[in-house]
């Protein structure tokens, strides 16, 4: 018997095409409304939303991000924002000093938290039938955000999500492989072996995939890899937590 979720979750993909249509009220309250209900670490809810749907601004957010178009054309922008100015006010109210956000575990906390938020504002939007698409070029110009949004100290926009009614040419298009399942999941131990090997394997999975699809000319697995990970592509992410009271405080 066909589960409706796990079909839904294994057809999953970034919907960078849309019509235009708009997003009903109702359905973007159901979307946020689902979103709430993920869980974040101690219940800390340390995690907010911040989205527009103005035209103005979603072309300008585009600009932000490096002129990716398809934020423009979609219908909504959500902002995930880590948010331990939320947690500082009870903290505070009784007595004590908030300092969570100044330390590895804390910046884990809340990027972690961000990254389930996605996962539930995306799935929820996808339920109801629209397309989505996780934005993290949003770290590419924190301090713009940071204006855009009036974020104030112990926040953060960890990352952005697009939401808008899929193209028939996005909805058609094919699922992109992932690397061999035995790779990805192991039982019992980490075999770093099997590992290095299923990603050399991939670089020759997605070539093929793409020769096929029509989209032979993208890079491949290692150029786009080498491309962001041989290097620190945004170099300012350290700088822009710390003047938002952000810090590796630890030791």
């Amino acid at each position: 018997m066909e589960n409706p979720t796990l079909t839904q979750l294994q057809n999953r993909k970034s919907i960078r095409h849309f019509t235009g249509e708009a997003i009903s009220e109702e359905d973007l309250e159901t979307i946020f409304k689902t979103a709430q209900r993920a869980p974040t670490s101690i219940n800390g809810q340390q995690i907010s939303l911040v989205y527009t749907r103005d035209k103005a601004k979603l072309e300008k957010i585009a600009a932000l991000c490096g002129g990716q178009t398809h934020i423009a054309e979609a219908d909504v922008f959500v902002g995930i924002i880590i948010d331990f100015n939320r947690t500082s006010a009870i903290v505070e109210s009784v007595g004590r000093n908030h300092i969570i956000e100044q330390s590895a575990e804390g910046i884990m906390v809340g990027a972690i938290d961000a990254g389930i938020m996605l996962s539930h504002l995306q799935s929820a939007a996808e339920a109801l039938g629209y397309g989505t698409t996780a934005i993290g070029a949003v770290r590419k110009e924190s301090e713009a955000f940071t204006k855009l949004f009036n974020l104030p100290q112990k926040t953060f926009l960890a990352l952005g999500c697009i939401i808008g009614v899929p193209s028939e040419r996005a909805k058609g298009a094919p699922l992109k492989p992932r690397v061999a399942l035995d790779t990805f999941a192991m039982e019992d131990v980490y075999d770093s072996d099997k590992v290095k090997k299923g990603a050399l394997e991939y670089e020759h999975t997605l070539k093929a995939f793409r020769d096929k699809t029509g989209s032979g000319s993208m890079p491949t697995y290692a150029e786009i890899t080498t491309n962001y990970y041989a290097d620190v592509y945004y170099r300012s992410t350290a700088k822009d937590l710390v003047v938002q009271g952000f810090a590796f405080k630890d030791e």
